[in-house]
């Protein structure tokens, strides 16, 4: 059975290595496309696969009609808006992600945001300190206990919301837990966002929202940008010149907000949560294990698709 590690944006030689050694072992081969420049070539690479490691390539219906053998996908990494879980449901492919593996480099880089934008982007000018200020965790998955983690670190006062976590569970790591996102981003200074980017939660983030964050507000976004509702972000930024929007994911409107809300606003230029090398390593090698282990146990504990 042909195992392919399809990936416009390649893992580092030491994660594929450790791939190689987990596919390998268990006696299937493994295929490498790496750095494609045409989704031709990520459809003939499929035609003959049973399984796929990928991180943002976009898996879609074109795909799974080209790969006629498959049986499971895997998103190295949290995220996997960028596979088509419908029609993987209808073509009888298992999806997974591998949840937990870039939590931490998504944290670290979250707080390194934070520090960056109360410093006023290193502009020589003087700042303000997280010490002491309330940090509002939306969403306490494996990125928003990291958060909270780190932040400690930095004394700050911790508060989150999420509607599928129990309070316990968030309070049990010195945590408060709210009741609702209003009442996080009505309580919280700063709010670092970790929602996935589902049906109920694209354009979540808005004016009714964002309006009544105490002043001096910013919002982290390394979660996905499609949660953001873009136009009523700015209407904020407008509005109060208090205001910073900080973000991993660059926004449609980027060019718009970065001359209008200079020293306000910064986004990196691409994606970089997931991009350490222990990150890097940590979810390849987890998604290799994850397809031996359906492959030969019909394993699917981190299956995503229904």
């Amino acid at each position: 059975m042909k195992v392919l590690v399809a990936t416009e944006k390649p893992f580092a030689k030491i994660a594929v290595d450790g791939i190689r050694k987990e596919i390998e072992a268990a006696g299937y081969e493994l295929a490498l496309l790496e750095k494609y420049t045409e989704k031709g070539q990520l459809l003939d690479a499929v035609k003959d696969a049973y399984a796929i490691i990928i991180r943002s390539d976009i898996i879609d219906a074109e795909v799974f009609n080209a790969a006629k053998e498959l049986k499971i996908v895997v998103r190295a990494g949290a995220g996997y808006d960028n596979v088509d879980l419908v029609v993987a449901t209808a073509h009888g492919v298992c999806v997974m992600n591998t949840p937990g593996q870039n939590s931490n480099a998504v944290a670290e880089l979250a707080l390194g945001l934070m520090v960056y934008a109360v410093r006023n982007f290193y502009n020589g000018t003087s700042g303000t300190e997280l010490l002491g200020k309330k940090l509002g965790i939306h969403a306490y998955g494996n990125v928003g206990r990291n958060v909270a983690r780190i932040a400690k670190g930095f004394g700050m006062e911790i508060y989150a919301y999420d509607a599928f976590c129990p309070k316990e569970v968030i309070e049990k790591d010195g945590v408060k837990a709210l009741d609702s996102a209003e009442e996080l981003y009505k309580t919280c200074q700063f709010v670092s966002l970790h929602i996935p980017a589902t049906a109920d939660t694209k354009n979540s983030i808005d004016y009714s929202l964002l309006k009544n964050m105490p002043k001096g507000a910013m919002l982290v976004n390394t979660a996905r940008k499609e949660v953001i509702n873009e136009a009523e972000l700015m209407k904020i930024m407008e509005e109060r010149t208090d205001f910073k929007y900080i973000t991993d994911i660059m926004p449609a409107a980027h060019e718009e907000m970065n001359r209008k809300f200079a020293g306000r606003y910064f986004s990196n230029p691409k994606k970089m949560g997931a991009q350490t090398a222990e990150a890097n390593i940590n979810a390849g090698i987890a998604a290799a294990k994850q397809i031996v282990s359906f492959l030969k146990d019909g394993c699917e504990k981190f299956r995503v698709n229904k």
